[in-house]
């Protein structure tokens, strides 16, 4: 049996997640995409990493529901010694953005969840498998906004800085093994995520004067995931056209 390493990436069904998956299709591992609910559109991420040369299946979990993550992550684990997972891209988040103020309960929980909760069942339960392979590649899709906080966006800012700390001491404990763990943190990018910003005004704070594009962050994330950045461990690259560093 030859074992055919594996990609998975969280949240992968759209926007940046996508982007991700059929960059990584190119690598030649085999493509996890993992999705929530909308079933249509990881149908489509999954014809677009076959149309790139590529193959994979798709993962429905919800990545804050440590239950779900157990059965469906680690039942594929489980059941396909052949398809190790070499390749993990933390990549699930949702946004809800409100003044703290007016913040209900669910706001907090639901954006936090997504973001921190979710990068620790999952990292978890992939991390054994990395650990007793000695090698690895862990990307965590943080933000600006966990750099240097946004208005309106207390849970979201919490949540993505919450998971930058945990990128950098997770680093440290499992460098000796093979296994790298970095972050890369877009600014504002063309996604449905920022539909409903004002892009003309925004892109005036931008020095590259622009939203960016899904790609340019999926081939920072390709880059951090290579064999190559076997030396780099613990950073959070930026991807944000000169926004904020």
């Amino acid at each position: 049996m030859v074992a055919k390493k594996s990609v998975l990436v969280t949240g992968g069904s759209r926007g940046i997640g996508r982007a991700i998956c059929v960059r990584m299709a190119a690598t030649g591992l085999y493509v996890l995409i993992n999705y929530k609910g909308n079933i249509a559109a990881a149908q489509e991420t999954l014809e677009m990493v076959k149309a790139a040369g590529g193959d994979g299946e798709l993962l429905q979990f919800d990545v804050k529901e440590v239950e779900q993550v157990k059965a469906v992550l680690g039942g594929f684990i489980e059941n396909n010694p052949d398809k190790p997972i070499e390749v993990l891209v933390n990549n699930a988040g949702i946004k809800d953005d409100t003044l703290m103020m007016w913040m209900k309960d669910e706001q907090w929980e639901n954006v936090r969840g997504t973001s921190l909760d979710g990068f620790f069942y999952v990292t978890r339960e992939v991390l054994n498998g990395m650990l007793l392979r000695k090698s690895g590649r862990i990307v965590n899709v943080v933000s600006l906004s966990g750099l240097k906080g946004m208005a309106g966006q207390t849970n979201y800012s919490a949540a993505k800085a919450g998971v930058i700390g945990a990128t950098k001491a997770l680093a440290q404990e499992i460098a000796r093994r093979g296994i790298t763990v970095n972050a890369v943190a877009p600014g504002f990018i063309h996604t449905d995520m920022t539909g409903d910003l004002n892009e003309k005004d925004l892109k005036q704070l931008i020095p590259a004067q622009r939203f960016g594009k899904p790609e340019e962050v999926a081939h920072a994330v390709a880059f951090l995931a290579s064999p190559e950045s076997g030396y780099i461990t613990g950073i959070v690259l930026s991807v944000n056209g000169g926004l904020y560093t």
